[in-house]
């Protein structure tokens, strides 16, 4: 078996798709209309064009569970996902410039430095530097 798609509930499509985009740069690998209205957006990262995708999935409305774990994750501030980057600091950095909400500052922890923002789809997103 190999891990292809990971999905990520967002409250709003096109806003994910935007923020994941413009502020957090990665690539769109597939944009589909679906019947229902909704779209199968995946990304990509640019230095990984053809590894993992992470699918914009829209938050359920009419399946109240997966609203109350969404809601409960990010009301107690627990990242829902986790990104790697290079370095800590610089990302946080770029991404304050950038107009990003962070609910932690870079600390570091043991063995990795982390940091957590808000990607104003209902989500923290916590990103970390393995030292």
């Amino acid at each position: 078996m190999k891990i292809t798609i990971l999905s990520i509930p967002v409250k709003d499509q096109e806003k994910a798709l935007q923020f994941y985009t413009e502020k957090l740069g990665f690539i769109i690998k597939k944009n589909e209309t679906l019947k229902n209205g909704h779209k199968w957006i995946t990304l990509v990262s640019k230095v990984d064009i053809d590894g993992v995708e992470l699918l914009l999935e829209p938050s359920p409305l009419h399946f109240e569970p997966a609203n109350v774990f969404q809601n409960a994750l990010f009301d107690a501030g627990i990242p829902y996902t986790q990104l790697d980057v290079n370095n800590v600091d610089d990302e946080y950095e770029r991404l304050l410039q950038l107009g990003v909400e962070f609910s932690y500052k870079p600390t570091t922890m043991d063995t990795v430095k982390f940091a957590i923002f808000n990607d104003t789809c209902g989500n923290y997103i916590q990103i970390v530097e393995y030292l």
